[in-house]
């Protein structure tokens, strides 16, 4: 979507405190809105869209109960070796390709 605003001026914020039970979210990132969208709908209870803006940005409601923040830890090439080990000895290319054989 074509907002007029350049790619440091569209933002996310995230906001609660310890006296309410919600979690506020703005965002202009497609990717976040349509998952919160998409959760909204199987959730009314738990969340919410309160608004979007002209620039595409949108802003959402979600119990605070709901909400988690995922750090991950970077892989260390020797687990990245591994990975990529695994991957290859079990290939799902048949799979994936519906069932027909990598040539």
């Amino acid at each position: 979507m074509k907002t007029g605003l350049k790619k440091k001026e569209k933002y996310t914020n995230i906001y609660f405190n310890e006296s309410t039970n919600v979690v506020d979210i703005f965002t202009h990132n497609s990717a976040l809105k349509r998952r919160l969208k998409k959760y909204c709908g199987s959730y009314p209870d738990e969340a919410r869209l309160i608004q979007e803006d002209e620039f595409g940005g949108a802003q959402f409601e979600i119990a605070k109960g709901r909400f988690s923040v995922r750090l991950t830890s970077p892989y260390s090439d020797e687990r990245r070796k591994n990975a990529s080990d695994l991957a290859i000895k079990n290939n799902n290319s048949e799979r994936l390709n519906g069932g027909k054989k990598d040539e």
